[in-house]
């Protein structure tokens, strides 16, 4: 696959193997960042990184900060090489944020390959180009766009996933069916028991139909100001709920919690009847049920704190992306909170 950004193009591609990372291994120019559980998982398949080309993250939230990618970008500028450096990362969606704000920032772009190890990273966030980083204690208020040169998605890291993070990965999944239409919803509500039962193969045609889905957005809208913010749906909550919880709420969850959360305002609105709504929290339900839902993680206070907060709102009012009368996706500023406070009396009553 393709995909056609201002900056470049770039490439995404399933491979059968790291081999490529032995060879990059023994490139001096090139710079490793490894998640360190995928380092510990997989010592055995990867080469021997020299010490000084190779830095091991703490794949946290709490590390996905300036000062990570500034610690990074010092061990880099130590290398002889300068713009010619290739830097390298394995991991998830922050390890995927921190190094691609490292490879836009150092010696003003360098390239990168990112191979990503989770299932949320490899679906959605490994396309697009978003770098971003949290300051403050609210998520993903530093940022800029620059996508990797490669991407490599390799299948077996999914096999090591916990359920819990494999089920993050697909509220993604979820998500990009949902705002597909009435046929995206029927097609993942057919095949939701089959992908949690790791059908591999299914999961790789889910993975690049989401692809596929997510690239017609980001080749029209790169810098996210028209169309592109349609694939925020859910993330106004989803991204408040992690917030609320100190980041016990993984971000798939978190998105899935904000589907059922915009749905129910569509539904008081008279957007969506109140079945449609339901057949989308019975999928979201699926992988809900991994996570043990805290009713103190959803103190409003806090929600709403973050919701004024999150970059795309632009005034003092509330905009979020909800579903229309006609299943498409529209965004809407005038959200008012006790809208919300009732759609979240409604999601955590559908934790039981």
């Amino acid at each position: 696959m393709e995909i056609q950004s201002h900056f470049k193009k770039y490439q995404v591609e399933f491979v059968e193997s790291l081999q490529e990372i032995f060879e990059l291994a023994s490139r001096k120019e090139t710079y490793f960042v490894l998640d360190r559980t995928i380092y510990s998982l997989y010592k055995d398949a990867l080469p021997v990184f020299p010490a000084d080309r190779l830095f091991l993250l703490d794949a946290l939230e709490s590390k996905k900060t300036i000062e990570t990618a500034l610690a990074i970008c010092e061990r880099m500028t130590a290398m002889f090489s300068k713009r010619n450096t290739h830097l390298v990362s394995v991991g998830g969606g922050i390890t995927q944020d921190i190094t691609g704000f490292v490879a836009t920032s150092l010696y003003r772009g360098i390239p990168w390959t990112f191979y990503p190890s989770t299932l949320l990273a490899a679906c959605d966030s490994c396309i697009g180009g978003k770098s971003s980083l949290n300051y403050k204690g609210f998520k993903n208020l530093l940022g800029t766009f620059y996508p990797p040169d490669r991407i490599k998605i390799y299948l077996p890291f999914f096999e090591t996933l916990s359920m819990k993070d494999y089920c993050s990965g697909l509220g993604e999944v979820i998500k990009f069916n949902v705002i597909a239409g009435k046929k995206g919803l029927e097609t993942i509500e057919r095949d939701m028991e089959a992908i949690l039962k790791h059908d591999h193969k299914l999961l790789s045609h889910y993975i690049e139909s989401s692809l596929l889905f997510k690239k017609r957005f980001i080749e029209e809208d790169e810098f996210d100001r028209g169309v592109r913010v349609l694939l925020n749906f859910a993330h106004t909550f989803g991204h408040a709920f992690e917030v609320s919880s100190g980041y016990e709420i993984p971000h798939g969850f978190a998105v899935a919690m904000g589907m059922i959360t915009a749905n129910h305002i569509s539904v008081q609105r008279g957007f969506l009847t109140a079945g449609y709504a339901d057949r989308i929290e019975k999928v979201c339900a699926k992988i809900l049920k991994y996570i043990d839902i805290q009713n103190q993680w959803f103190d409003t206070d806090l929600i709403f704190s973050a919701i004024h907060k999150d970059k795309k709102q632009i005034g003092n009012d509330i905009t979020a992306v909800l579903i229309r009368k006609d299943y498409t996706l529209g965004v809407f500023h005038d959200i008012k909170e006790d809208e919300i406070k009732k759609a979240i009396q409604h999601l955590l009553k559908q934790k039981g």
